[in-house]
């Protein structure tokens, strides 16, 4: 039985990326519950908006690869809409969006060894691909507003968030308490 179990969980000798077990599992069900947590706190000033409801997601990313952190943020930015009450849109391009983030998160920290230059250019990506041009965009459809109208404040928001989350995720994979954690369960090749 138990060798029928873990052949389900490979492919051709090498392990399946879903196989991240019931502990697995359960860290990233809480993990996806504290971006929900999170999202909904935050600084607020007319132009920019600070949530550290990315944090969850990149840890996703940072343990379980992007595969598992594209689904959690998807299945979380779904979850946010649902939960607020139906308060907003459930667009389709923001999921995408969201789904990209984690994956972006995924391939880039999911390593043995993080640099910094890692986390500058993931955040960099996920601000320039998706959140300048993707979002913009789907905000545009959504709003019907020009891009003139919209995207100089999701420029300021970018270039300020992008430095508040380069130094919160190096300050939490340079941890050392976390850092052992990190190692324990992450899906990564030791």
């Amino acid at each position: 039985m138990q060798n029928q179990q873990q052949s389900a969980f490979r492919n051709n000798g090498k392990p399946s990326n879903w196989n991240i077990g019931t502990k697995g599992l359960a860290i990233v069900g809480i993990l996806i519950a504290m971006n929900l947590a999170l999202s909904r706190v935050g600084i607020m000033t007319p132009i920019v908006r600070i949530t550290f409801a990315f944090l969850p997601i990149a840890l996703i990313g940072l343990l379980f690869g992007p595969v598992v952190a594209g689904i959690a943020a998807a299945l979380a930015d779904i979850l946010v809409f649902m939960l607020a009450g139906g308060s907003g849109t459930l667009f389709p391009g923001f999921t995408l969006s969201a789904l990209l983030t984690g994956v972006a998160y995924g391939l880039f920290l999911h390593r043995k060894e993080i640099r910094l230059w890692q986390v500058i250019a993931v955040e960099v990506v996920i601000a320039v691909i998706i959140h300048i041009i993707l979002n913009t965009a789907w905000l545009m459809i959504l709003t019907e507003n020009p891009l003139a109208v919209i995207l100089p404040p999701r420029l300021i928001q970018n270039a300020v968030t992008i430095v508040i989350r380069v130094m919160t995720i190096w300050f939490l994979v340079n941890n050392k308490q976390l850092r052992s954690v990190y190692r324990k369960f992450s899906t990564a090749k030791k």
